[in-house]
């Protein structure tokens, strides 16, 4: 299964595993499961670290470091996912949920994710 992590999730699996539940940590755990990152992930972070909304342990640099030592893969933004936040409902304002969700439908691969709002695009939205 294909798994791409929404940006709280990436964050909490790699810094925070604890705030996980038993079956999402199992989930990223497991040997049949490709886990994915966004490139979009990474630039969420930047911002939210310059804007002060991150701890300064929550480098990007890092981050992205960690989370392909620990085995998940970088998904980089294509032109055919920033191409699908145009045609994707306006169910949530966030250009980077937006984002993931339009690369979880290109992919296709399934987000996981703790926003709620986020489930009202695709069956491809799993809340955790």
């Amino acid at each position: 299964m294909r798994v791409l992590l929404d940006t709280h999730i990436l964050l909490w699996a790699l810094v925070e595993p604890n705030k996980l539940a038993q079956a999402t940590r199992v989930r990223i755990e497991d040997s049949e499961s490709e886990i994915l990152f966004s490139a979009a992930s990474i630039w969420e972070i930047a911002i939210k670290l310059s804007l002060g909304r991150l701890p300064a342990q929550a480098r990007p640099d890092l981050i992205a470091h960690a989370a392909v030592e620990s085995g998940f893969v970088e998904l980089p933004v294509r032109a055919e996912a920033a191409a699908i936040v145009a045609k994707i409902p306006l169910h949530h304002r966030d250009p980077f949920d937006r984002l993931l969700v339009a690369q979880a439908i290109a992919e296709p691969a399934v987000l996981c994710t703790v926003d709620k709002k986020l489930s009202r695009y695709s069956h491809l939205v799993k809340i955790i």
